[in-house]
């Protein structure tokens, strides 16, 4: 039997990167997914990839920053699904580019946080009542490598993913002896879309300040995701899962010089 056989899964953030493989993963596993994001024609196309593959997928185009919206798209989960038993918050976006600290605006930093930040705060407000109705479920917070150390440059972004980490404790400890487990996963550099965007230069960068030297592929999270949401992490809950390649252990071997 598939990992998520029968399972109901709402994937945030699912029109693209992460969330999209995301989403494609727990189908291949055996859920029913509710995709949702701003841009409803990328989240139709990967709802296409997903039903041409013999899966269910239904499309929720939302912004997940605002209360009546998430609301909303639990219950539309709910209605067109009959109940709810995964969740992945994987939206984020907003606040600023690299910027230093005093010359970030405080509707740049307001922004980072409301998108990264508030965003997940209101998803598991409304997604933990649905998934105590169905009988108990897991949650994925999407955090960051950001959320354990800190990237210079990006305020808003950092101290949305460390909020981020430690909204995740708060509602695994909340929630446990009800049956909701709550994890994140922070992954380090991932070969997404901005990514690819950035050049071969940028992607060379990355992948040699990882001791794997390579960078990370959006499967490798998703296939992250559907084990944490699966009956085989049934005693995992507030914990966060470093898919980095090695970075954050330490430092690489000290080396003489010849």
């Amino acid at each position: 039997m598939r990992l998520l056989e029968g399972r109901r899964a709402l994937v945030t953030g699912a029109s693209r990167g992460i969330g999209a493989e995301i989403a494609r993963a727990m189908a291949r596993a055996g859920a029913a997914v509710v995709l949702a994001a701003r841009d409803e024609e990328a989240l139709a196309r990967v709802a296409a990839e997903i039903e041409s593959d013999g899966g269910r997928a239904v499309v929720a185009a939302t912004d997940v920053s605002e209360p009546e919206a998430v609301e909303r798209l639990v219950a539309t989960t709910l209605d067109a699904l009959g109940g709810l038993d995964i969740a992945v918050n994987n939206a984020a976006g907003g606040g600023h580019g690299p910027t230093p600290l005093t010359e970030v605006s405080e509707d740049q930093f307001r922004s980072a946080l409301a998108i990264s930040l508030e965003s997940v705060f209101l998803s598991l407000k409304f997604e933990i009542p649905a998934i105590l109705e169905s009988g108990g479920g897991a949650i994925v917070n999407m955090a960051s490598t950001a959320g354990l150390e800190a990237v210079g440059g990006l305020a808003g972004y950092v101290a949305a993913k460390h909020g981020v980490i430690g909204l995740t404790k708060v509602a695994a400890l909340d929630y446990a002896a009800q049956g909701v487990r709550v994890n994140a996963i922070a992954p380090g550099p991932i070969l997404t879309e901005r990514l690819e965007a950035a050049g071969e230069d940028a992607q060379r960068a990355a992948a040699d300040a990882m001791p794997m030297r390579r960078i990370g592929q959006p499967i490798e999270v998703a296939s992250a995701a559907v084990w944490l949401c699966s009956d085989q992490a049934s005693f995992v809950t507030g914990t966060t899962l470093i898919i980095d390649g090695g970075k954050l252990a330490g430092v690489p071997p000290f080396t003489r010089p010849r």
